[in-house]
């Protein structure tokens, strides 16, 4: 069988799959999975070209990286091809633990349960399946391989996934503002005691880099519209779970029913294969599946919910610097007097909480730039880039969505 595949990517063009053992990675179910995974959730309520999924994601950071290490090659960085490979791969897998609709559902079918465990124990299948090919990958994805800077390639706050990811997601979007220079970044990284940094003449591409993630935060991750679709669905799932908990009947698949009846640990993960496999089994198209089902059951609450994110018939929403305490027992009781609900049941027809917008923290996981007199100076004091100290400072924001057909005046 022809294991070297040409993958035609709309971001970067041609993609090469010139190893035997990363094609058969990429034809695994747990890695195809993730080609019913969308990467931005529900966004595509607001952008209706953000159909990607983290299996395009996943594929555009594996090219990137072999791009990377071109570059530092040719800058006379020694890695050896099995360095090369296992980079390739903890970046092409540093995903694969996301449920459905990614980052959406993590709090309600993870629970305590970071999507980053749950890769590292998909990745550990994966090595067993592999007879121990991916043992190096793994030591990278988790900080474990003495050359540091092969971590940072996978996850910093430079990392081979936010290039991809920004660039990806301002594509598919159509938002300017996420347009990133990777192929100026990607020249300009170097490594320096074992440290990946950038070379002075990149300064700018970084800045730009800083910028684009702000404010593709504000305009898309954390767009209103988007943020009240994501929270409409976390609460017909906080429903569903109720409803089984309490011994009731829902029509969806078995892994979906596996997650909405049990609270599971990350213990049951490591410990019980037959959840660490429900898991692998799931994507957006049970979620779907099941919410369409339930737009007809017979708990009022669930199918109206469902029914409001089928029709699109969001939450309003208000985003405001200022506590919203007082205006949420307004929009308790109000939704209570609405739909003739108990106290304890209205909190499912709204939702409020914090936003936070980190674009950069100066920490031990900084941004270092190598000046061109060989010093690293950490890119928020770079004399030349005031404009990052302000990107620094991380900024928090209240919300508060409820239904549209539920009036706050007196």
């Amino acid at each position: 069988m022809n294991k070297r595949k040409i993958i035609n990517d709309p971001v970067y063009g041609f993609i090469s799959i010139e190893n035997e053992l990363i094609f058969d990675i990429i034809e695994h179910p747990y890695f195809q999975r993730l080609r019913h995974v969308r990467q931005l959730g529900l966004a595509e309520y607001v952008y209706p070209g953000a159909l990607h999924t983290r299996f395009q994601h996943a594929l555009g950071a594996m090219h990137l990286m072999s791009r990377v290490i071109e570059n530092l090659r040719r800058k006379r960085v020694e890695i050896t091809n099995e360095e090369a490979e296992a980079a390739e791969i903890a970046v092409l897998l540093h995903d694969i633990g996301h449920g459905p609709f990614s980052h959406t559902l993590e709090e309600t079918l993870l629970h305590a349960v970071k999507h980053e465990s749950v890769s590292y124990l998909l990745m550990k299948s994966l090595n067993q399946h592999f007879t121990g090919a991916l043992d190096l990958a793994l030591k990278m994805f988790q900080n474990g391989y003495p050359r540091k800077f092969f971590h940072q390639l996978v996850s910093s706050q430079l990392d081979i996934d936010r290039l991809d990811y920004l660039k990806r997601d301002g594509f598919f979007t159509g938002v300017a503002e996420g347009s990133i220079a990777v192929d100026r970044i990607v020249s300009m990284l170097n490594v320096w005691e074992d440290k990946i940094v950038v070379d002075e003449k990149g300064i700018y591409s970084i800045e730009h880099f800083l910028n684009a993630r702000r404010l593709m935060y504000w305009q898309v991750y954390l767009h209103k519209t988007s943020v009240s679709a994501e929270r409409l669905l976390v609460n017909i799932i906080k429903r569903a779970q109720y409803i089984v908990k309490s011994g009731g009947k829902l029509t969806c698949s078995e892994g979906l029913k596996m997650f909405l009846r049990n609270d599971y640990a990350l213990d049951d993960f490591r410990d019980k294969p037959p959840v660490l496999q429900a898991y692998a089994d799931l994507d957006d198209n049970d979620i779907w599946g099941g919410i369409k089902q339930w737009k007809t059951h017979h708990d009022p609450i669930l199918s109206t919910l469902s029914g409001m994110l089928l029709h699109r018939n969001l939450f309003q929403i208000i985003i405001s610097n200022d506590p919203l305490k007082q205006k949420l027992e307004k929009v308790r009781s109000a939704v209570s007097s609405k739909y003739k609900t108990l106290r304890s049941d209205s909190p499912y027809f709204f939702s409020w909480g914090t936003l936070t917008n980190e674009a950069y923290v100066s920490d031990a996981n900084n941004i270092n730039i190598l000046t061109r007199k060989g010093k690293l100076v950490d890119v928020a004091n770079f004399s030349d880039l005031p404009n990052i100290k302000a990107i620094s400072k991380i900024v928090k924001k209240n919300y508060l969505c409820w239904p549209k057909n539920v009036s706050l005046s007196d």
